[in-house]
This record gives structure tokens, sequence and C-alpha cells, in this order.
């Protein structure tokens, strides 16, 4: 074969070598979906995972089709950095990213058999700035409660410092790191969380949400409070997400 035939395939190696196409995946949960009950049962951990959870991924992937540029990003990274999508793409990515890195840190937050209290400086923190647990919970589940249709309530803190930890809320699939607060605990009150069971008594699935807080995981997000968005995105960005 000539030189000038082999050019062709030379250049066209060159143009793609550098793209990597990257399809976002359903995070497997790391227990069985009978083994949150009683709290959460089995049949909605089915739809919520498998349903509401894959949904986002799929609508996610199908957005990013057309835009290889994009498709080796995070759906944290995507959620963070909505401004450098194409407009056309923009509402897509926002609601599907959300519900993608929401659902993927609400799978973490939880494990059979919980803890009943943080320990530590996650302890100490939330005494610090709520003046005891007892009060955090009422917080969180007051809040979780007040939220007007779909969304979340969280536990976040400041980056750089973890001062001023708060329990805030988002309506649809907004993340706190959107905002520059670190996500240490969350809680999903859209009605497909919890209404199999608890009907329209989010207050009572809330209180009863408890019991399955995996407060190991909460303190390991906590300890990321000493960095940047960036950092969070970059550095811990597999174990963040892995999406």
């Amino acid at each position: 074969m000539s030189e000038l035939t082999q050019q062709p395939v030379q250049a066209e190696k060159v143009a793609t070598k550098n793209i990597v196409i990257k399809k976002h995946q359903l995070p497997p949960l790391q227990y069985d979906y009978a083994a949150l009950e009683p709290t959460i049962d089995a049949r909605t951990m089915i739809l919520h995972h498998d349903n509401h959870h894959g949904g986002y991924v799929k609508k996610l992937n199908e957005a990013l089709e057309k835009f290889p540029e994009f498709q080796d990003k995070s759906a944290a990274w995507l959620l963070c950095n909505l401004d450098q999508l194409p407009s056309s793409i923009k509402t897509a990515v926002h609601n599907n990213a959300g519900g993608h890195v929401n659902h993927s840190m609400f799978w973490r937050a939880m494990k059979p058999s919980g803890a009943n209290e943080p320990k530590g400086p996650l302890r100490d923190a939330i005494n610090r700035d709520f003046g005891g647990f007892a009060e955090f919970k009422k917080c969180f589940e007051d809040e979780g409660a007040k939220v007007f249709g779909s969304g979340w309530v969280w536990l976040v803190c400041s980056l750089k410092n973890g001062a001023n930890m708060q329990v805030t809320t988002t309506t649809g699939h907004d993340n706190p790191l959107m905002q520059n607060l670190l996500p240490v605990l969350l809680n999903d009150v859209w009605e497909h969380a919890y209404y199999l069971r608890y009907e329209n008594r989010r207050p009572d699935y809330l209180k009863a949400w408890w019991a399955i807080v995996d407060w190991e995981e909460a303190s390991a997000c906590f300890e990321k409070r000493s960095q940047s968005v960036n950092e969070i995105l970059t550095v811990e960005n597999e174990r963040f997400l892995a999406t």
C-alpha cells in the first residue's frame, strides 16, 4: 500500500484517538431490594432504582448522543457546568444528570440496620450548629415535609472549612454542589420514594427513615469538607459517583 493511501487512515486515527466515549450506567445497589424493609419496601426499591433512576440514566445518554465532547464527563461535572452545554440539551442534562447524581448518592446514604446516630467530627459539628442531634433530626424532618411537590432534603456544610452546617432543600433534581455546598446526607421526598407504603404521609416516611441511615457514609462525605467543588468532581470523581 502506498504512502498516499495510508494517509487518510492515519488522519482519522489522529482525529478520534482522544475522544473517550462513555455511557453513563445505573449503579447496582449494595444491598437487596428487600434489605431496607420495613422502612422502604422491596417493590418501591425495584421501581425507584430500576425504573426511575434507570430512566434518568437512559435519557442522559440519549441527550449526549450527538455531543461526544461531553461524553467523557461525569454526571456530577455536567450538573455543575450546565453553562458550558449546548442550549439544545441543557434542560435534559439538568434534569437527568441531576436525577442520576442525587439517586446515586441516595442509595449510598442508606444501609440495612443503620446506626442510630453519627459519631466523631460529624456528631460534633451537628451538635455545634443545631444544638443537639434531636434538634437536627426535627429540623431535617420539618424541612423535608415542607417541600412543595418533588425534591430533596439535605444536610450540607460549607466547603473548605466544614462550617455552617445546615438543612436545606432543593426542587426537582438540583444538588447543593451547584451552590458550592457539600452534601453530607440526603433524603428523597419525591412521591415515588415512599408512596406505596406511606401514601400521602410524608412526615411518617421521614421519621421512619432514620432507622436505615448509613452514618458511616455521611461521615465519609463530611471528610470532603476541606475540598473545593472542582477537587470533589476531579479527585474524588470515581468514588463520588462513578458516573
